[in-house]
């Protein structure tokens, strides 16, 4: 599954950035394919207003 951080971490609270960071995300617009795994789901649900998840 790919993700992408589509809204700046600048604003978030610090969960949401630690979160952010577990994804591996690190600047916007930046892609990374993740494991698909109720892990990674959790997280993705946690902060949807961030990322987008591409396939």
């Amino acid at each position: 599954m790919k993700i992408k951080l589509v809204r700046s971490k600048i604003g978030a609270s610090p969960k949401q950035r630690k979160l952010v960071e577990t994804l591996g995300l690190r600047k916007i617009r930046q892609v990374k394919e993740v494991k698909d795994n109720a892990a990674t789901r959790g997280i993705i649900n946690l902060i949807p207003h961030m990322i987008e998840v591409i396939s």
